[in-house]
């Protein structure tokens, strides 16, 4: 019999201690290097493997048919003066030890046996039963006076080590400590990468050491579900709650934890399950766990592209093979649920997040990802602004098209820094305005930026100083160079009064505006400014 399945299957099933509470009792090879048994001279005669079973309770018995009386997972003393002397019995009696479920036998020499039978060794040998002799006689009641303080020492620090943790995790919960602070903590308990994830195992948040995240969230989805079905070393607990089922959390192989790592989850699984009844149906999690991916993103806070990629596939936007584009979406209000499930509907995927412009205006941000034979056209963006509720207050900027991490964030800076150029309803594609993709990629040079407020540092006064428009209405005139009719039309003025409003500028700047390299620095000082 293999000594694992042994000590996993004892013949009765009145004591049958999950992980933590194995965890928590002393191994055979503990309770030998007790002070008590050290006394009587100790020798291993069978150990290995079977030295690291779990002895719940210490059993002093002379019976040859003990084994029946046995719950498992005893540590066996005798001096054998009532052991069969037919060896073919006495093997009989070893191997009933091992199916008990027994995880030691020790036999005391010197009253019945001077030397242990070899007919003993070789069957305990055979079943991986840990098998020791005491060459010096000990009393008995010493031995399990001494064990029982050592296993019930273990359950003690583990009824602690439980409670520490249930208070932990409940203190979260009535704090409303948000979902990522709470995998964090799991993450810190454990010593081991934490996840939680939603129904479809895509993952919502985790927290994995630096450099770790290609190696943990790989090939996610398949993972999980395998992990599910036959646990691969991995633990799962449902997040659920009034028989309703958020996600899942999942613990990678860690070291062991006083209180029990499926213990410690399962805390963390109902402060995560409380904060859901309680955030009204506003799905902190699906926000949290966008700000997961993106932000990161945003800021460039991931070790390696590949890591980055990990996450994002994880988290249920493909990676490899696609083409992505960063987008955002200025006026309106746009949400995240409506434009992921566009996204859906052209069979692409996508993650939006509401965010604040360098200027303070809020903005949608979107990172979309298509098949390779579906590039992002005209067509696709129109449905995505008739798909919002208020699509045609909806102005549209679209970086330039990334095949990897690195120019996906390339693009959603280029969406994001030129999300105030289009006006509402309308469509801008970076990529087809060169000067606006340049000026974008050198936003925070302070060349660039000396410049924009030297230039138009008269007018920026008068507007704040009025509450004027004379940047709106040289922006409107930039962008209609030769048709003052569609210029005045873009800033919402009469030409005459339009007209009016240029001769001012053109007096507070000293310039000509039909000059045309006048115009041109003009227009980079406007696209430079971050208000």
């Amino acid at each position: 019999m293999d000594p694992a399945e042994r000590r996993e299957s004892p013949a009765s099933a009145t004591h049958r201690p999950d992980r933590a509470a194995l965890a928590a009792l002393p191994s055979v090879a503990d309770m030998l290097d007790e002070p008590a048994f050290r006394a009587g001279r100790p020798e291993v005669l069978v150990g290995g493997e079977a030295l690291e079973a779990p002895v719940r309770w210490i059993h002093t018995s002379e019976r040859s048919d003990i084994a029946r009386m046995l719950d498992g997972r005893e540590l066996l003393l005798s001096m054998g003066t009532a052991w069969p002397a037919d060896d073919a019995e006495l093997a009989e009696f070893v191997t009933s030890l091992a199916e008990a479920g027994v995880s030691a036998l020790v036999l005391e020499l010197g009253t019945r046996y001077s030397t242990p039978p070899p007919v003993m060794i070789a069957t305990a040998q055979r079943l991986g039963l840990a098998l020791a002799v005491l060459h010096r006689e000990v009393r008995f009641v010493t031995l399990t006076e001494a064990g029982h303080s050592r296993i019930i020492a273990g359950q003690m620090t583990a009824l602690r080590a439980r409670d520490e943790v249930r208070e932990t995790f409940t203190s979260l919960a009535l704090r409303g400590a948000p979902a990522d602070h709470v995998v964090r903590e799991l993450a810190r308990t454990l010593g081991a990468p934490v996840v939680l994830e939603s129904l479809a195992h895509e993952v919502l948040l985790t927290d994995v050491p630096t450099g770790s995240e290609s190696t943990v969230l790989r090939d996610w989805e398949r993972r999980s579900r395998s992990a599910h079905r036959d646990g691969d070393g991995w633990l799962v607990v449902p997040v659920d709650a009034r028989g309703k089922r958020w996600g899942s959390l999942v613990a990678l192989p860690g070291p062991e934890h006083p209180a029990g790592r499926r213990n410690v989850l399962i805390q963390g699984a109902i402060a995560l399950a409380l904060g859901r009844l309680s955030d009204g149906g506003r799905d902190e999690w699906a926000t949290l766990a966008r700000r997961h991916i993106l932000d990161p993103l945003l800021a460039g806070r991931f070790a390696t592209p590949e890591a980055m990629a990990a996450r994002l596939e994880a988290a249920g936007v493909p990676v490899a093979d696609r083409l992505l584009y960063g987008i955002a979406l200025r006026g309106g209000e746009p949400t995240a649920a409506e434009i992921e499930a566009w996204a859906l509907g052209v069979s692409a995927r996508a993650r939006a997040l509401a965010v604040e412009e360098r200027s303070g205006t809020a903005v949608t941000i979107v990172l979309l990802s298509l098949p390779q034979h579906r590039p992002l056209d005209d067509a696709t963006v129109g449905s995505l602004q008739r798909s919002l509720r208020d699509g045609a207050r909806v102005a549209v900027t679209v970086g330039r098209e990334a095949a990897d991490v690195d120019a996906a964030t390339l693009s959603l800076h280029e969406a994001l820094d030129n999300a105030r150029e289009p006006a509402a309803g309308t469509v801008l594609w970076v990529e087809r305005r060169p000067l606006a993709r340049l000026l974008s990629s050198l936003r925070d040079d302070h060349r660039l930026l000396d410049h924009g407020e030297r230039v138009l540092s008269p007018i920026v006064e008068h507007d704040q100083r009025t509450g004027g428009d004379l940047q709106q209405v040289l922006r409107a005139a930039l962008a209609h160079p030769g048709n003052r009719t569609a210029a005045a039309r873009a800033a919402h003025l009469s030409r005459s009064v339009f007209y009016q409003r240029l001769e001012l500028i053109s007096s507070l700047l000293g310039v000509d505006l039909e000059d045309g390299e006048t115009q041109t620095a003009l227009h980079i000082a406007l696209l430079s400014r971050h208000d």
